[in-house]
């Protein structure tokens, strides 16, 4: 009989590029208490196909979540989280959310390398947080933006960067805030190299040429996450248990 416990256990290791669309079918899956090889069985897909979906930024067309959908006895919005206009949060609270303090180097993980942040900034209208596309250069969160707007405004003042995710489909998520101080790049070369590093142009578009480096004085996070959902017991390998306390097959 196949050792279930240890498919799951394989399968649920974390991987940092895992998108939306798999952290959903991981979850489905085990709600159905499957493995890779069943569900790839159910969906006429290979087991390496479905690890590439859950593990990375996978793309998938619509055949195949069709039937990914069908394996899984869900279907392809709940997959792929219909509503990506809608504000984060529009769903109802998980029954047993988890709020978990995050460590420091926990909060770095998930700063990773690039994405897109909010810095809180105080203005001479008054606060304001402005998204912005940030890198991390040596350990300090560093953006782009042009001079005289509100994101300058942050240069030589403490402020807070904030960055988050939220998984509707799942009623989970985290985020992880920095507060320091933010100093203008100088120097053309300085500029030039972080140009080099950056991921991308800013999605604002424009000519956007200051850098400014916020400088982490402290860093914090808190995940919301569910409590696990055991499995459903598979029919001939689950043990029962009768009144008396005996257990029989």
């Amino acid at each position: 009989m196949p050792d279930h416990t240890q498919h799951h256990a394989r399968d649920r290791t974390p991987s940092p590029t895992r998108s939306d669309l798999g952290r959903r079918v991981v979850a489905r899956r085990e709600q159905l208490g499957l493995t890779r090889e069943e569900t790839a069985e159910r969906a006429g897909s290979a087991p390496e196909y479905i690890q590439y979906v859950e593990e990375q930024q996978a793309a998938p067309g619509t055949g195949f979540l069709l039937r990914l959908a069908q394996a899984l006895e869900t279907t392809v919005g709940e997959l792929t989280g219909a509503g990506t206009d809608l504000p984060s949060g529009v769903g109802r609270a998980a029954r047993h959310p988890e709020l978990i303090t995050l460590s420091a180097e926990e909060c770095r993980a998930l700063l990773s390398t690039h994405g897109v942040g909010r810095v809180a900034v105080a203005t001479r209208e008054g606060p304001a947080v402005i998204p912005v596309n940030y890198v991390v250069v040596d350990g300090a969160v560093t953006y782009r933006t042009a001079p005289g707007t509100a994101a300058a405004a942050a240069a030589d003042k403490e402020v807070a960067f904030e960055v988050d995710h939220i998984d509707d489909a799942m009623s989970k998520g985290w985020s992880v805030n920095v507060v320091g101080t933010a100093r203008a790049v100088t120097g053309d070369a300085a500029a030039r190299g972080l140009d080099q590093q950056a991921y991308t142009e800013p999605w604002a578009g424009g000519d956007r040429p200051l850098w400014l480096s916020i400088f982490p004085a402290r860093i914090s996070g808190r995940r919301i996450d569910t409590a696990s959902t055991r499995p459903r017991k598979r029919g001939g390998g689950a043990r029962l248990t009768d009144r008396q306390g005996q257990q029989r097959s």
